[in-house]
């Protein structure tokens, strides 16, 4: 066997002993300070099976060990990283990649023809600069819209993460917060995604997140053309705080004159204006789902006619979409009476045959009408036929003016003069 761990002089000669890995930014982690062991041919390639040098590293807290699972050799021929085998420029698996760029790149599988082409994809390997992917692939075009539309732009971290604890799903965990595993429910056996294999995703066949992808982009949402020509303005949203205007106008100029860009920061969108609808409509369609600044993917629609804005009556917009009510909401409000008489005084809106609510209230008596005392300060209450009941004091109206006498100081107030009561 070509691949044997013997003392064969050639054979070690085809051995692969490299200094660094080719790694993508998810599998590198987001620490920049990180530190990887080395191991000279440590394992054997999975694909190619031979020896070569195995890194390995911690991407990050709380995640699990990482190390290279194919050569470099077999990494450059399909440009994909070696530990997840996905490509280096989109992040997507080598099938959605194939599909997009029109390349059917078959490796062979038998242990002959497979070193036989090996062979040659390392000499033509070593003729190039080595930053470029070889074969097929090389020769393939640069970009793809549906790539463009599908490829991730954000390293996703979420996939370093530990694996999850098999006693834990027992219920037979001992270790608590110190297991390294994660305590999470598994996914369901039955999920495609639960069944990968790194074979199948290096040739490109039967690879389950593949079809997810590829079944995803055949129904993404496209962008239609407005039947207004007058609109030659472009909704950009998703700028973030980063994005400025020379980044826009970098992008959008070679589409056509662009006659304003404005930007609202608070609203974190653009609206570029262009100079003919023909821009327009080919900006649209050059960016939309495919625009990219600075790490973001921009949001690209149609702006919409100042004569449209606000036609949305009933529920439906000028698209022809219901809305649907808010729940919780209140109703409508009435709306107000034409005139004076039309006014109903129902403020409480009551019902019709519901007497109104008789509030005690106490008015001022009218002029020239004596008002009781209130209880305390009138005075004290004697029998008529008693003989020694003085004589009652004529009512506030009956008295000459300016005589104002308080309880205090009325003179027919018993005890006020003895001397008129018989006193000594």
């Amino acid at each position: 066997m070509a691949t044997s761990l013997g003392s064969n002089t050639y054979n070690r000669q085809n051995w692969e002993d490299s200094d660094f890995p080719i790694l993508c930014q998810t599998c590198l982690g987001e620490n920049p300070y990180i530190r990887m062991t080395k191991e000279k041919f440590g394992k054997e390639c999975k694909i190619c099976a031979r020896p070569f040098t195995v890194f390995r590293w911690c991407p990050g807290v709380r995640m699990r060990f990482k190390k290279t699972e194919v050569c470099q050799t077999c990494s450059k021929m399909k440009n994909v990283c070696q530990t997840c085998l996905l490509d280096l420029e989109y992040g997507l698996p080598i099938q959605v990649r194939d599909t997009g760029l029109s390349v059917k790149d078959e490796v062979p599988r038998s242990d002959v023809n497979k070193e036989y082409y090996t062979q040659n994809m390392e000499r033509e390997i070593a003729n190039s600069d080595g930053t470029r992917p070889v074969g097929l692939l090389g020769k393939a075009p640069s970009s793809s819209d549906m790539l463009l539309k599908l490829a991730r732009t954000t390293p996703y971290y979420k996939r370093n993460r530990p694996h999850i604890c098999s006693f834990w799903v027992k219920g037979e965990c001992k270790r608590g917060e110190e297991c390294p595993y994660r305590h999470e429910k598994p996914t369901d056996p039955d999920d495609p995604l639960a069944d990968q294999n790194i074979k199948d995703r290096y040739y490109g066949i039967n690879d389950p997140v593949a079809d997810k992808l590829l079944k995803r982009a055949s129904t993404m949402p496209r962008l239609d053309v407005p039947e207004d020509k007058s609109i030659t303005t472009l909704y950009i949203g998703g700028l973030g705080e980063n994005v400025t205007d020379s980044e826009l106008r970098n992008h959008f100029y070679q589409f056509g004159e662009i006659r304003t860009i404005t930007i609202v920061q608070r609203q974190q969108c653009a609206f570029i204006q262009f100079a003919s609808r023909q821009a327009a409509e080919t900006a649209a369609e050059k960016s939309f789902n495919k625009l990219i600044i600075n790490g973001r993917r921009l949001n690209v629609k149609w702006g919409r006619s100042q004569a449209a804005r606000g036609k949305e009556k009933d529920g439906v917009t000028e698209s022809g979409i219901r809305l649907e009510p808010v729940p919780g909401l209140p109703g409508a409000l009435p709306p107000p009476p034409v005139s004076d008489e039309d006014a109903s005084t129902n403020y409480f809106n009551l019902a019709p045959t519901s007497s109104p609510a008789v509030m005690n209230l106490g008015l001022p008596p009218p002029p020239g009408v004596a008002m009781p005392p209130p209880p305390g300060f009138g005075p004290p209450m004697f029998h008529a036929m008693d003989p020694l009941a003085p004589s009652m004091p004529p009512p506030m109206a009956m008295r000459p003016p300016g005589q104002v006498h308080y309880p205090s100081q009325d003179p027919q107030r018993m005890g006020a003069h003895a001397s008129r009561h018989g006193g000594p």
